[in-house]
């Protein structure tokens, strides 16, 4: 088993070698996760949206973040493979971009942060993808944790949002 603590990576072992945390011994909780991200864009690309001769780009980004929170541990390559229980991804239009908010849940014995994380990540890729026609210098920023519960180290709440 890994050694953990406050200043300690929990990926390494003993011998500075990578590892997978052992969970085993962890019992099953529920958990939640609500990651963030933006994609800062035009208002003519914004404007464009429900026009887009490749289909709505939010319900296919919408879609695509919940396929990728399904695929975290496929992808992420110390991720243990999670039974989830709920994934949501929401959109919220302001006038410099779009604001993609991811939630994940489950009960298992290890959090869900990396796969809201993944969604609101490949849910913000969809949204270039099917809006860089209408221009190249989109960006994707600001791709955060917002909030978790549950598991040993409890709730997690981030107090800065921009």
């Amino acid at each position: 088993m890994s050694e953990s603590g406050p200043n300690k990576l929990s990926h390494y072992d003993s011998a500075g070698q990578v590892s997978m945390v052992d969970v085993g011994d962890k019992a099953p909780t529920e958990r939640t996760a609500t990651a963030r991200a933006f994609v800062t864009m035009s208002p003519q690309v914004l404007e464009a949206l429900p026009r887009n001769r490749k289909g709505d780009p939010l319900e296919v980004a919408r879609i695509a973040g919940i396929m990728a929170a399904k695929k975290t541990s496929d992808l992420i390559p110390l991720c243990h493979p999670l039974p989830l229980s709920h994934v949501a991804v929401e959109f919220k239009i302001g006038a410099e971009g779009i604001e993609i908010s991811a939630t994940a849940a489950t009960v298992a014995r290890t959090g869900v942060e990396m796969e809201a994380m993944m969604a609101a990540s490949v849910a913000a890729l969809t949204i270039y993808d099917m809006t860089k026609a209408l221009d190249k210098g989109i960006e994707i920023r600001s791709i955060y944790l917002l909030e978790k519960t549950g598991g040993k180290s409890g709730a997690y709440r981030r107090e800065n949002t921009e």
